[in-house]
């Protein structure tokens, strides 16, 4: 092998050293990480949720993303399940309201599903466990008041 050859470990070929900067262990290239990304679920406080070198190693902060993701979920449920349009409210501003209120749940939907991409057990429990609460809170008929029967 050359000066600036390196063997790849079970690949068994040869490819140049800057590019085994870029290869990871699933095979794809970052040009400037070496970062494992995890692609089954993993339990721990070590991880990124939704933004890089959050919430770092900090088992606080792991409680602050958790909470945070939880909350999220819930959010989502207010979003899906409230109607706050009232009757004779003008159509078109019910419409673009309805219209708004659909793309702050969408966004706040893709965010939690972001969040469980991290692949973290935690993370995943906390968004599962806020669509419950949300659900419980707003949305079960079990759980709701019922009107004077």
């Amino acid at each position: 092998m050359g000066d600036h050859e390196v063997m790849m470990p079970h690949h068994g070929t040869t490819v140049s050293s800057s590019l085994t900067e870029a290869w990871d262990t699933t095979g794809f290239t970052h040009p400037h990480r070496k970062m494992m990304m995890h692609m089954t679920f993993f339990w721990g406080h070590k991880t990124e949720v939704l933004f890089k070198g959050w919430p770092g190693s900090s088992t606080g902060m792991y409680a602050v993303a958790l909470t945070f993701v939880f909350a999220l979920a819930v959010l989502v449920e207010v979003f899906s399940l409230l109607s706050v349009i009232k009757p004779g409210t003008n159509k078109a501003a019910a419409g673009f309201f309805q219209t708004g209120m659909y793309a702050v749940r969408s966004g706040l939907s893709y965010m939690v599903m972001l969040a469980v991409m991290s692949f973290n057990g935690g993370v995943f429990l906390a968004a599962v466990g806020g669509h419950a609460v949300g659900f419980a809170l707003f949305g079960s008929r079990a759980l709701k008041k019922s009107g004077g029967s």
